[in-house]
């Protein structure tokens, strides 16, 4: 259940009410993200792991001579994690955490399209009937038959960013 205190991100429609989108699988579920957030699309690469890192983000890889993390939503979402398939792909995004631009690569199970979505087909996320965090839910997007999350970045990033330097400032 999402707190009352926290509202999710809300979703930057354009002036005419749409937003380009990439939709990605995950877990069997269609979700989304901004375009403009997508970097890059790669081809599954090896991971280092880093002990004692959260497990959503338990790995890094080498994009381009800089070292970033692996965040893997699966977990974020409560969802099984699966194996690496032909079809996987790492959807590098670049976001502001806490201010300071970040580089991420995201794990999909297949990256299908760049898409428009119009607002007049969103709505926010249930409050009850979500198998899945709220607070990690911007709004559920009708699209093609099928109902796509996009996922509120800012709320699943920045509870391990503070605790981060929460560790940081212990030590």
């Amino acid at each position: 259940m999402q707190p009352d205190n926290v509202q999710p991100t809300t979703v930057p429609w354009n002036p005419d009410h749409q937003l380009e989108v990439l939709v990605f699988d995950l877990g069997g579920q269609s979700f989304a993200l901004e375009a403009v957030l997508v970097r890059e699309i790669l081809d599954m690469m090896p991971e280092t792991r880093v002990p004692g890192a959260p497990p959503l983000v338990s790995h890094v890889v080498n994009f381009r001579g800089r070292i970033i993390p692996l965040a893997n939503l699966h977990l974020a979402f409560g969802m099984q994690v699966p194996g690496t398939t032909p079809d996987s792909r790492i959807v590098v995004i670049e976001i502001d955490l806490d201010g300071e631009p970040t580089m991420i690569g995201l794990r999909t199970d297949k990256v299908h399209e760049v898409a428009t979505f119009d607002a007049a087909t969103s709505e926010g996320a249930p409050v009850v009937g979500l198998r899945w965090p709220r607070d990690h839910v911007r709004t559920l997007v009708r699209h093609d038959d099928d109902i796509v999350v996009l996922p509120d970045l800012d709320a699943i990033f920045k509870n391990i960013a503070r605790r981060d330097l929460a560790a940081a400032a212990t030590n």
